[in-house]
């Protein structure tokens, strides 16, 4: 679905991210199916659950001090972010808010880390 050997997120894949050599995914491998990154840092989106997108599922983000947001709303985008967490999100100070399907979104959060810029990443894996 997804290939950039430049990464840091190098391959996505339904349920599977491999990112800076190391795979993360829906079987059990790494932190699982469902990302948080800052930079080249990756943790679990463990506050991820259902497919409506509330404020405190990125609540982390918020408090990471980014400029971007970007949100990987899964392969077939089933993930929607409501309005109150839309709105959270920018009373945060984030400038910028890219919300698109899974594969789309790490190429645009890659993108903008060769660029410098101090953004985060919240990717679902599967949906």
């Amino acid at each position: 679905m997804f290939e950039d050997p430049a990464g840091p997120i190098e391959r996505y894949e339904w349920g599977r991210f491999q990112i800076n050599g190391k795979v993360h995914s829906e079987d059990g491998e790494g932190v699982g199916k469902d990302i948080f990154m800052v930079g080249n840092v990756v943790s679990a989106w463990e506050e991820r659950k259902g497919h409506r997108v509330k404020r405190s599922m990125v609540r982390r983000a918020l408090d990471a001090e980014v400029e971007i947001l970007v949100i990987g709303n899964g392969a077939n985008g089933a993930l929607k972010v409501s309005k109150k967490t839309r709105q959270a999100i920018a009373d945060a100070g984030i400038e910028r808010l890219i919300i698109k399907k899974t594969p789309e979104a790490c190429a645009d959060y890659n993108q903008l880390v060769r660029e410098g810029k101090r953004v985060a990443l919240l990717a679902h894996g599967t949906c």
